[in-house]
């Protein structure tokens, strides 16, 4: 079934659960706030792994010019229903279909949690390769080591795989793909969130 089948099957039961989670994460938007700072308003935004679109439209919100992708064709379709003003595309993050140096930010926010260890490399390598020179990126993922499978979710059958990483590791492979590690912070889960410790990494390409 793989990630793609799995979110197209979960995908209106996930936009229903997850598409206004904003609200509850005030660290999550500031965060948010921050980025769009940092980017500013002429440099367009992709939020990649972008779900329901509920990120993508609170950078657009915040006056950022934005683009969601996500690997689901249904999240797409949703997203794209929800947000008529947002330009939402398919697309796979270990293979960009966009030319070299033609975003000012990448936000991933808990979608590089579906890509192994092993193939993050390539997947930072892809972030700079679409930045321009001073980009920015923006990541979240829980911290740990392990791996969960999920069989269910939402009460559907699925196959996904969750990737728990420590955050020096993010660092260390951000830093090899070529970027500069700008801040980092982690913290606990919210009442209303799965259990776990997230982390945040911001990461610049040079100017």
């Amino acid at each position: 079934m793989g990630t793609r089948d799995s979110y197209d099957e979960i995908a209106e039961d996930y936009a229903a659960r997850f598409g206004a989670e904003l609200r509850d994460k005030p660290l999550d938007r500031a965060l948010l706030r921050v980025f769009a700072d940092t980017v500013g308003e002429e440099a367009i935004v992709a939020d990649i792994g972008c779900g329901p679109g509920h990120v993508t439209w609170y950078l657009d919100h915040l006056g950022a010019r934005t683009v969601g992708f996500d690997l689901s064709p249904r999240m797409v379709e949703l997203a794209a229903s929800a947000h008529t003003d947002i330009e939402f595309r398919v697309g796979d993050m270990r293979k960009l279909d966009v030319p070299d140096a033609v975003w000012g930010g990448i936000v991933a926010f808990y979608s590089i949690i579906h890509v192994p260890v092993t193939e993050l490399p390539g997947v930072f390598e892809e972030f700079h390769r679409a930045l321009l020179p001073g980009g920015q990126v923006l990541l979240s993922f829980h911290v740990g080591s392990e791996v969960l499978h999920l069989d269910d979710m939402l009460g559907h059958r699925v196959d996904l795989e969750f990737h728990f990483f420590e955050r020096t590791q993010i660092e260390s492979l951000l830093t090899e793909a070529g970027f500069r590690i700008d801040a980092t912070l982690e913290r606990r889960a919210y009442p209303a969130e799965v259990d776990t410790v997230r982390a945040y990494v911001l990461a610049s390409t040079p100017n």
